[in-house]
């Protein structure tokens, strides 16, 4: 996309159900929020949940607009929640990007900053010499405005003021959680700018489908649609170059176990300690197309991201360590979860040969992004 192209598209999807589909059904009624606490800073955090007639829930927070729980079912109809996360306020603000929409540009741009019509910008360096996932605070430390839209549905809103962590523009963020009969949990982003800016938002979920805290992702399979990826140098910037897949232990063209060649003697492996990467994915239509899909063998969960986005960080949760205390005082120790983040590639904004990242006023960004959740037999 041209970077002159006011108009920034792009979608993602989320769905659960069995592998025999749901059935239409009536809604449980209006989202019902609670109280979560108050961040450091005295500001009130309310939760709300959303859920439907087929036990599915999720729970948003206003701090961070941030997926706070997903339950679905097993292959025997026992529900877990899948996301990872805390159960307190300070524990998302200690533990960073959980669940949470991390900022206006997710990912990494090199050493700080970028230049648009001319102007150089400087961000906040939050991740050594770079920066990450919008800045310091970022949208993920805020909290936003919420209303029940509708039944089953919660609209979250943040206005990021102009200079907010280097970046230019008054920008009007909107993210809409919508849980439905189907067992959809669609994820509606758009932004609006009355100054040219750029925006990359994206949810940071780490995802274990058999359970938050229930151990490593390693067994999990994966497929991802993509042929290609983009290598990083020592920084976890992109190089620029779109690197194939082929002979590397990145092709995850057919299924294989996240944990089958993350030790691989790989050098890009040994940058990220493991899957840290952007994938170009294949899908070039510009709709909806499946990116990935995920199978969990024991419980049977599978999940399939959808989206119309160019690029998926695939990340690994290889910086977890056993200190974060998680939902129900579980450890999160290395590889505990995994992101799958579609997006347009890092460092965007310095790459002009990358697709286009820029928003400008009188434009409007929009993007759906939706997770795929359903049932896979067990083998005989």
């Amino acid at each position: 996309m041209p970077p002159e192209k006011a108009l920034v598209i792009a979608s993602l999807v989320l769905v659960f159900g069995s592998c025999t589909g749901a059935r239409e059904a009536g809604l449980t009624g209006q989202p019902k929020a609670r109280p979560f606490g108050q961040t450091a800073n005295g500001v009130p955090v309310e939760v709300y949940t959303l859920r439907n007639a087929h036990r599915v829930e999720a729970e948003i927070s206003t701090l961070g607009a941030t997926l706070v729980s997903l339950k679905v079912p097993d292959r025997n109809g026992k529900l877990d929640d899948v996301v990872l996360g805390f159960d307190t306020v300070d524990g998302y603000e200690k533990g960073r990007y959980f669940g949470a929409i991390v900022g206006r540009y997710g990912n990494r741009i090199a050493k700080g900053r970028f230049s648009l019509n001319g102007v150089e910008y400087t961000l906040a360096r939050n991740n050594g010499e770079n920066h990450l996932h919008g800045g310091v605070r970022g949208f993920s430390g805020v909290v936003w405005a919420a209303r029940a839209k509708d039944a089953g549905s919660i609209e979250l809103t943040y206005l990021s003021k102009d200079g907010e962590e280097g970046y230019p523009g008054n920008l009007t963020a909107k993210v809409t959680y919508t849980l439905n009969d189907l067992n959809e949990l669609k994820i509606d982003y758009s932004a609006t700018t009355d100054k040219d800016t750029i925006v990359n938002l994206t949810n940071h979920a780490y995802f274990n489908l058999a359970g938050q805290g229930a151990g490593d992702v390693l067994g999990h399979r994966v497929m991802i649609a993509a042929s290609r990826f983009t290598p990083v140098d020592a920084g976890l910037i992109p190089t620029g170059e779109l690197r194939s897949v082929t002979g590397t232990p990145f092709d995850f063209r057919e299924p294989k176990t996240i944990g089958e060649r993350i030790g691989a003697k790989d050098p890009q492996l040994a940058i990220g300690r493991g899957y840290d990467h952007n994938y170009v994915l294949d899908a070039s239509s510009g709709n909806l197309e499946r990116a990935a899909r995920v199978v969990e063998p024991q419980s049977g969960r599978v999940m399939e991201v959808l989206t119309a986005e160019p690029g998926m960080q695939l990340y690994t949760g290889n910086y977890l360590d056993g200190s974060l205390i998680g939902k129900g005082g579980k450890p999160y120790g290395s590889r505990y979860g995994f992101c799958m983040e579609t997006q347009h590639f890092p460092d965007s904004p310095n790459r002009p040969e990358f697709p286009s990242v820029v928003l400008k006023p009188g434009g409007r960004y929009e993007t759906t992004t939706v997770y795929r959740f359903s049932i896979e037999s067990a083998p005989l």
